[in-house]
């Protein structure tokens, strides 16, 4: 929810910055740091009437920030969603007294509110589309065979089919903040036969314990369907599920029910029993454990006609493309089949994964899927009915080959163009702002140039800190990006202005809130650089936008002649 308050808008006023304070600032070090700056820039320090109105803006941007900050409930609601969220319509029907998180509370039952009013016109789509790839006769054709029907050698392409397809679509109607209709069909045809079907199901919330759900259906090879759902909490420990059905078809009605039995073991531990009741009853148990590193299932089946053991691990990679690698073995009455893969984000609504199965007697399978938003896209292809090798060697080499030639030939310049794109569409957005921000800097900057010339004079006096040159912005050191452009300013003087006897204290806040300053990239990675003397000594350093600055520090020393 805080991420729809920064949505389309760029906002570089961090209260914090500008107060040169830390996010944890006591109300002390608040009043003092406001006290500091409200006697560098008063106006009536002035008597040119331009300055007088610069310091005029910059002394009232201060202490807007001061009165947020030295407010307990503004403050908490700054903290927790910046700026905007102090604007939300609905604040004023909090009480004063609240705490921070009975004010996060208030703040999402609000935004719930507004969330339900928008989800009496929104339907939320899924959907599914399966393609079963017949691909044997890459491994599995025979040369006698193959010469004796062609009367010729076997130069010619293998025979790759698609020989299954499943489609299906759902759509979800919310008709009150209680009640919802699905409605869902699918096709499916399998080497030249298939069909479809129908389905629409009213789901209504009882409580906050649970809801109940009816589904009728129809199709042209199972006849309609009536079904009953029920959802319980029983505890906060434990839940259960019950369906019952019947199905009408020419065969006469076929009754179905299956009940579900979950509870957790632990934080991170769930535990399942399910019964079923039909045409293929069973009984299945199975744990589930899943943490911020790995996901791990066991599961034991006893049925009709199905009866397995299952364990799979899947391992979970810390990055920024939620990168997952998986195995699994199952083994019952039909055989058994180990898989393995991995899977992959590939863009910010994209993830893409690729399985290997192998089993006896099914053979040797490849599995693609592609995950879009709320659509997913699964290529079945199998390549053989025999344990081949070659067959597991290319279904495990081939994807992850042309994985790497995709990523780096067209996924990798594709997201860089798009992310050139919207960085450039947000330099014209911000222009105006960025221009602005510019000139409150100069005005800013002229401002402090009386209380710079005593600071100066004062920690010559001492052999104190003087901040010779510094510079704020993007600055390009990697030999592979020597195209780009650097786009830094010239910071001296603020910097300098914030020396208070001999030390320099830059908070962990953007360095683009601080007086004097302004943002020269908008959305690109920015750093700052200084050249300071102390006790006679030149130092340099290099610091990230955000990162925390404590000078004097041990830093690189340099010559003066550099």
């Amino acid at each position: 929810m805080a991420a729809a308050l920064e949505e389309d808008e760029i906002d570089n006023d961090d209260y914090y910055s500008l107060l040169n304070v830390r996010r944890e600032a006591t109300q002390d070090e608040l009043k003092a740091s406001y006290r500091r700056l409200c006697m560098l820039y008063h106006p009536d320090k002035h008597r040119d009437p331009e300055l007088k109105r610069q310091a005029e803006q910059l002394f009232n941007l201060v202490h807007q920030a001061y009165e947020v900050l030295s407010d307990p409930q503004s403050r908490a609601i700054y903290d927790i969603y910046g700026k905007r969220g102090l604007d939300v319509e609905g604040w004023e029907v909090v009480e004063r007294k609240r705490t921070p998180a009975e004010i996060r509370e208030e703040y999402e039952r609000l935004q719930r509110e507004r969330e339900e009013r928008r989800l009496q016109q929104r339907t939320n789509p899924k959907g599914t589309i399966s393609v079963g790839i017949d691909a044997t006769d890459l491994f599995d054709h025979y040369e006698e065979d193959y010469e004796e029907i062609s009367g010729g050698g076997s130069g010619g392409l293998p025979h790759i089919e698609i020989n299954r397809m499943h489609i299906s679509q759902s759509i979800e109607a919310p008709l009150t903040t209680s009640d919802t209709a699905i409605l869902s069909g699918s096709l499916s045809t399998h080497n030249g036969n298939g069909g479809g079907n129908i389905n629409l199901a009213l789901r209504r919330v009882t409580s906050a314990k649970g809801w109940g759900e009816v589904e009728f259906g129809a199709g042209d090879t199972h006849g309609p369907l009536f079904g009953l759902k029920i959802f319980r909490n029983l505890t906060s420990r434990c839940f259960t599920t019950a369906h019952c059905g019947m199905q009408f078809s020419s065969r006469g009605i076929r009754p179905g029910l299956t009940t579900m039995l979950a509870r957790h073991l632990d934080k991170n531990t769930m535990g399942y029993l399910q019964w079923r009741w039909g045409t293929q009853s069973s009984m299945n148990t199975s744990i589930v454990r899943d943490t911020k590193s790995s996901h791990f299932t066991f599961a034991v089946q006893l049925g009709i006609p199905h009866t397995f053991i299952m364990m799979s691990y899947q391992y979970k990679f810390q990055d920024d493309d939620q990168t997952k690698i998986k195995g699994s073995v199952k083994s019952g009455f039909f055989g058994t089949v180990v898989e393995y893969g991995a899977e992959t984000k590939i863009s910010r609504h994209s993830v893409l994964g690729a399985t290997v199965s192998v089993g006896v007697p099914q053979g040797v399978s490849l599995k693609i899927k592609l995950n879009r938003a709320s659509q997913t896209y699964f290529f079945p292809i199998h390549l053989t009915d025999q344990l081949l090798p070659s067959a597991v060697f290319y279904a495990t080499v081939g994807p992850l080959v042309f994985y790497l030639a995709i990523q780096r030939l067209v996924i990798r310049p594709y997201v860089r163009a798009q992310q050139e794109q919207e960085l450039e569409k947000q330099r014209e957005s911000s222009a105006s702002d960025v221009a602005k921000k510019k000139q409150e800097a100069e005005a800013a900057v002229l401002l402090m140039q009386e209380s710079v010339r005593r600071i100066i004079e004062a920690e010559e006096s001492r052999m104190g800190l003087i901040i010779l040159n510094a510079w704020y912005g993007k600055f390009v050191t990697d030999n592979s990006r020597k195209h780009e452009r650097a786009r830094v300013i010239d910071v001296t003087v603020p910097l300098q202005c914030l020396v208070k006897d001999s030390k320099l204290i830059l908070t962990e806040a953007s360095k683009a809130g601080l007086p004097g300053f302004y943002d020269p990239c908008v959305g690109e990675e920015k750093s700052l650089k200084m050249l300071y003397q102390f006790r006679g000594v030149m130092h340099q350093v290099l610091c990230g936008d955000t990162e925390a600055l404590r000078i004097p520090k041990q830093s690189h020393r340099i010559d003066n002649d550099s």
